[in-house]
């Protein structure tokens, strides 16, 4: 294990074991087009630590020069339907904010750039930016309103001012998160009324869940709120609220620069309470989530190997999702493709290829019926409607189990 000992985000000395995993797949998201380099994938080590004074939790043992983010990489999820219309609220929100006010935006890390078209669907008058090493596709869009740079933001584009900044599901994937939030406030730096969106994972939804599958290599970075307010703080930013979303998995931050500092804390608006004043106690919740989730870690592992050697002796069960969600529970519970016969997902670009380290075949809902299958393991319970809703219209003869 590497001796990153210390806290990334308040840098105290007090952190202690919390989760340790060998051998595990260092992307979710990987395009893999043969069951044979599915298998032989990159690897790497979990050896998550958590931190008693401010409650963030990282991979001590991250290396990031195993991780390629290029045009193998396939992480979009906009081809659901119940996640579409969850990004176009999102995007709404933002839209609403900008009334009033200046219209730039620039998102960091927009990757395909998905989002940032929901955005300017919205706002004829919007202009901005998306950044991102691996962006691929036009250098403009919505006749020229909207330019694409394929780099990381940083102070060498402060010259570019903004009014909005955005960064989705970014910095989890980033082991030195004060870091990149000092190096997006310096590109800001002439910009002093941005205003700054962030959104990632909450590690206490997973921790109250006893999530085991919801921990993998892409993320070396795991945040409660509290501990995402004391990484803003430490960069310099006044943090306005944090709040969770999608049914309580993530977390969405709202930050400014004006009268950034230390001593910041959280202002919250109802959904996420607390303020800088009870530090210990906050990180405390955290710790004490870490150590129960620990305590019944064993049993979820032991209860999920029970119930798929009892459906694939009864029948044919496949998991619906071959996101991190999925490719991280079948890696730890089928890693040699013994039980689940395939993997569904709705995005068309990974359907026939195979799931990044088990090298299960991924396929369309469409060949449910076809391959026999008789139950189908649903990761994500945001998704229970729509997948309902698919098997009525399609007369798909399956039983679904929902993972809690």
């Amino acid at each position: 294990m590497n001796s990153n000992l210390q806290c990334p985000v308040c840098r105290s000395s007090q952190t202690e074991p919390f989760l340790s995993r060998r051998g595990v797949p260092v992307h979710q998201n990987m395009l893999f087009r043969s069951q044979e380099e599915a298998v032989a994938m990159k690897r790497g080590e979990l050896h998550l630590l958590i931190c008693e004074q401010c409650g963030f939790i990282y991979n001590a043992s991250f290396e990031p020069s195993k991780l390629d983010y290029g045009a193998a990489y396939n992480n979009s999820q906009n081809f659901s339907p119940a996640f579409h219309r969850y990004t176009n609220s999102l995007a709404a929100h933002i839209a609403q904010r900008m009334k009033g006010s200046g219209k730039r935006i620039i998102e960091v890390g927009c990757g395909k750039a998905t989002f940032l078209h929901q955005l300017f669907e919205l706002d004829e008058e919007m202009t901005g930016f998306g950044f991102d090493p691996s962006y691929e596709g036009p250098e403009t869009a919505y006749n020229g309103r909207l330019r694409f740079v394929k780099d990381n933001y940083g102070p060498k584009y402060e010259s570019i001012q903004a009014d909005f900044v955005v960064c989705r599901h970014v910095i989890e994937h980033i082991p030195d998160p004060v870091r990149l939030l000092g190096s997006i406030r310096k590109a800001l730096s002439h910009s002093p009324h941005a205003l700054v969106f962030f959104e990632t994972p909450c590690v206490e939804w997973i921790l109250r869940h006893t999530a085991v599958w919801d921990f993998f290599y892409e993320h070396c970075s795991y945040f409660s709120p509290f501990s995402l307010s004391t990484a803003f703080a430490e960069s310099g930013f006044r943090t306005g609220q944090i709040r969770h979303i999608f049914q309580g998995q993530y977390l969405w931050l709202e930050a400014s620069l004006e009268h950034g500092g230390k001593d910041s804390g959280i202002a919250a608006e109802g959904e996420v309470g607390g303020g800088g004043g009870d530090r210990l106690g906050q990180a405390a919740e955290t710790a004490n989530l870490a150590r129960a989730y620990r305590e019944r870690e064993s049993a979820v592992f032991a209860r999920w190997r029970n119930r798929l050697f009892e459906l694939a002796h009864s029948g044919k069960p496949a998991v619906w999702g071959a996101g991190a969600k999925g490719v991280t529970f079948a890696n730890l519970f089928d890693p040699h493709r013994e039980q689940i016969a395939c993997i569904v997902d709705a995005n068309p670009g990974k359907q026939g290829g195979f799931l990044p380290g088990t090298g299960h075949p991924i396929v369309s809902y469409t060949e449910l019926r076809r391959l026999g299958i008789t139950d189908v393991l649903l990761m994500n319970p945001n998704y229970k409607e729509e997948v309902l809703q698919i098997a009525e219209n399609h007369r798909l003869p399956i039983k679904l189990t929902e993972l809690e």
